[in-house]
């Protein structure tokens, strides 16, 4: 198993790629600490459920991204239980979106609050809980809209292309410390987020795909758990697009 004996903190468990990372994580070995927004009944079952038919531990911490003192209180419920962090993965996000005459700094304030700063905040604490060990990996969800731009996502876009220029910055900061930082750029995925999305600009993307179909999130959490794992140990700074070859 690619990640046994492992621990890793997943952001934005609730469902979509976050969920499937969860699973594909516990498949490999992991023991995790699932990060959500708010209590969830059916979830605290299927971490329960995932857990044993693992055999690996599945930790619910749940926090709010807009709050300061929220990821501060989550951040010291891990540290309280003295394991050691191995691996986090931000992938909880939002996206708000308008064409750029109707963008409102609403929208833009809330996309950069939740999809970038409060992911540099909660980042900041597991690091220093990494640094102990003087090892880890830092994975942080991107999208082909941070790197290419998408028509109507203009605060999206913005924030995911932070998200990359903060992947390369930490990459280069951390690596005398053991800790390799990357992003995953995920293509048009199957998920909520994604049906939210006008279908012609879906069948656009497609169109434009070597394999014109929509991603699944097992898929991106697969490239996730090798990303984790020790098998890329000579990875860092890198962002790895997950898109059926949008762009080829």
């Amino acid at each position: 198993m690619l990640l046994a004996g492992k621990t890793a903190v997943v952001t934005g468990c609730l469902q979509g790629i976050g969920k499937a990372t969860l699973i594909a994580f516990a498949r490999q070995g992991a023991n995790l600490f699932a990060c959500c927004q708010q209590e969830d009944e059916a979830f605290s079952a299927f971490i329960n459920e995932l857990a044993g038919e693992h055999g690996v531990s599945i930790t619910p911490v749940y926090f709010d991204l807009l709050d300061d003192a929220s990821i501060k209180q989550a951040a010291v419920s891990i540290q309280k239980t003295k394991q050691p962090i191995d691996i986090l993965v931000n992938v909880a996000g939002v996206t708000l979106d308008a064409l750029f005459p109707m963008v409102t700094m609403a929208q833009l304030q809330k996309t950069f609050a939740i999809n970038f700063f409060s992911q540099m905040v909660f980042t900041q604490y597991m690091t220093r809980l990494m640094l102990r060990n003087k090892r880890g990996s830092i994975i942080n969800i991107a999208s082909i809209s941070g790197l290419d731009g998408n028509a109507g996502q203009l605060a999206y876009s913005a924030s995911k292309a932070a998200m990359v220029a903060a992947t390369k910055t930490l990459s280069a900061e951390l690596a005398p410390q053991g800790i390799r930082v990357n992003a995953v750029a995920p293509g048009v995925i199957q998920t909520a987020m994604t049906e939210n999305l006008p279908q012609e600009v879906v069948a656009e993307k497609l169109a434009a795909a070597a394999l014109p179909r929509l991603g699944l999130a097992e898929e991106v959490a697969n490239t996730l758990c090798w990303l984790a794992s020790d098998a890329a140990a000579y990875v860092t700074g890198q962002v790895i697009r997950v898109d059926g070859g949008i762009g080829h």
